[in-house]
């Protein structure tokens, strides 16, 4: 079965002074202009394209790949801004269109957003649309605590940010947990803290447990000797300044710190926290 907005591999029917024609099954034969056309695809009777509509919502393939594909995400840049909608670069001759009803905010000239690439079935032409969560959260979230998964921030509200996990559901990361700033569209690596009954997600940017201050712990290290083994900071330092120095929160510096000490890895001094010679 042909799919629009997917990668295919189809049959030559025939060739023209336009190109060859492929067989695109229950959608008919389907052009793939002369440009496209190799000599190994004529041996082999048959070619991998991409299949989306032109100017002229005639069905055609290509060998050129898009930046997205129909049912994935991607953050692409606006083109052209238009009477009906905004147009994106998607790496295709023919620009991808979001209608204005599929925006969540008007979208500008010049920036990115990330967007869900979809097939309107009545007309076959490939969209986009900024309203992300209706594509997400369609399967059983299966994940563990403190499981690490990757995020893209997609929104902010008062209680915090909402993130889609791994493209394929949508989870919050609350504001009194995160430590360091976040923008709309950053993507970074997170971790699951809970999965509640109603199936919404909770997240946090910091590895839980032990795990979670033995990478601090390793970090600090590391500052520590980049910095001739000295540093002035301290469990006394504010909240702000640990932030700025180690992008996380006081507590999990403290934690890191003793544990960095009880290990005669680091000295206390009177004046911030000195990396212990080795005999």
């Amino acid at each position: 079965m042909t799919e629009i907005g997917k990668i295919n591999t189809l049959d030559i029917v025939r060739e023209t002074g336009n190109g060859v024609y492929l067989d695109g099954g229950e959608l008919g034969e389907i052009l793939m202009p002369q440009k496209f056309v190799t000599d190994e695809m004529k041996a082999a009777g048959k070619a991998e394209v991409f299949v989306y509509t032109d100017s002229e919502d005639r069905l055609v393939a290509t060998t050129e790949k898009p930046l997205a594909k129909v049912g994935e995400l991607a953050c692409l840049e606006v083109k052209q801004v238009t009477n009906v909608g905004a147009f994106l670069d998607w790496g295709l001759p023919k620009d991808l269109l979001v209608p204005y009803r599929e925006q969540r905010e008007r979208m500008e000239v010049g920036k990115s957003y990330w967007v869900h690439v979809f097939l309107d079935l009545l007309s076959n032409r490939i969209a986009a649309t900024t309203k992300l969560q209706k594509y997400l959260d369609n399967t059983p979230p299966e994940y563990n605590p403190g499981q690490e998964v990757d995020l893209i921030i997609f929104d902010e509200t008062d209680l915090g940010y909402k993130a889609i996990i791994n493209r394929e559901h949508t989870g919050m990361l609350y504001k009194n947990q995160v430590f360091k700033e976040l923008r709309i569209g950053d993507v970074t690596r997170g971790f699951i803290a809970k999965v509640r009954k109603d199936e919404k997600i909770d997240l946090m940017l910091e590895k839980p447990g032990y795990g979670k201050v033995d990478d601090i712990s390793a970090k600090i290290l590391k500052e520590l000797k980049n910095n001739r083994g000295f540093m002035a900071v301290s469990d006394k330092s504010s909240p702000d300044m640990i932030q700025a120095l180690f992008g996380i929160s006081k507590k999990t510096f403290k934690q890191a710190i003793g544990g960095l000490y009880k290990k005669r890895l680091i000295s206390f001094e009177s004046d911030g926290i000195k990396l212990v010679e080795e005999d």
